[in-house]
């Protein structure tokens, strides 16, 4: 039997599905957002919730789209951004993980993506996956092949309240196997009030990570997985003073980052 193609996932007056800032430029650091939006496709609907419940942590990383734009716009620097909400197809999680088009998110069920068809995840993966990863590693490829030295810095946040969890850090440097960025910030970040995970919250993993294992882990970049804590990203006065933090914080270690990204590019 035929197989009926589906209509396209995305219409011609919807955004694309991902948004590259400063794309040309060959500073040091290049910035991912991996959870940048809660839009949904017209053609999904609501995905069978609210638009609260869409606004919330379970549909994007509230805050960091906008914490990102400030630093990518100081240190004029790339900056890739997903266009659409992590419950359609989450971009930083492996297309074989359960998390990759979530049916359940903080114990939330999400009706449509429930009984979603082979066919379909296979539209969401190259519609809206495959492109931000494709562009990722084609500007990682531009700079490699001129032998710029890179850093690559995930923006994500995280919730104060995930259920039977309590989360006392304001911001979390999170690695994998790799712990040379995210030491370096840890043992610099000193701040009043402010206190830092060292992967806590959360630790980067193969299961459930996808930029820092393939675009960081692989390439031997030096790269980390920053995470806010969104109550402190609620406005905007919030995150213009992580965003101050953090440009001080990266401007004052950037000597030691581009040694670190250069001695990476000779070892390649």
């Amino acid at each position: 039997m035929d197989i009926v193609p589906l209509p396209p996932l995305l219409d011609a007056d919807e955004p694309s599905a991902f948004e590259t800032l400063n794309g040309d430029s060959d500073t040091p650091f290049v910035f991912l957002c991996d959870h940048a939006s809660h839009r949904v496709p017209r053609r999904l609907g609501d995905l069978g919730l609210s638009d609260e419940l869409r606004r919330t942590h379970i549909g994007w990383d509230i805050g960091a789209a906008e914490l990102a734009r400030h630093l990518a716009a100081a240190f004029k620097a790339p900056l890739f951004l997903t266009g659409y909400s992590r419950l359609v197809i989450d971009c930083n999680r492996p297309l074989a993980s359960d998390g990759s088009i979530p049916r359940v998110s903080a114990g939330i069920e999400i009706a449509a993506n429930r009984d979603i068809s082979d066919v379909e995840k296979r539209q969401r993966q190259d519609v809206l996956f495959h492109p931000y990863q494709q562009a990722i590693a084609a500007h990682l490829d531009r700079r490699q092949a001129k032998k710029v030295p890179t850093a690559l810095f995930a923006i994500h946040s995280f919730t104060p309240d995930y259920p039977g969890e309590e989360r006392p850090w304001q911001v979390d440097f999170a690695y994998h196997r790799d712990r040379r960025l995210a030491g370096l910030l840890i043992d610099n970040l000193k701040a009043p009030g402010i206190l830092v995970g060292d992967n806590l919250p959360y630790a980067v993993e193969d299961e459930s990570d996808y930029a820092i294992p393939v675009h960081g882990e692989q390439r031997g970049l030096p790269h980390v997985l920053v995470e806010i804590r969104q109550d402190t990203l609620g406005d905007a006065a919030g995150i213009a003073r992580w965003a101050d933090l953090l440009t001080t914080l990266f401007d004052r270690l950037r000597p030691a980052i581009i040694a670190m990204a250069q001695n990476a590019k000779d070892d390649r």
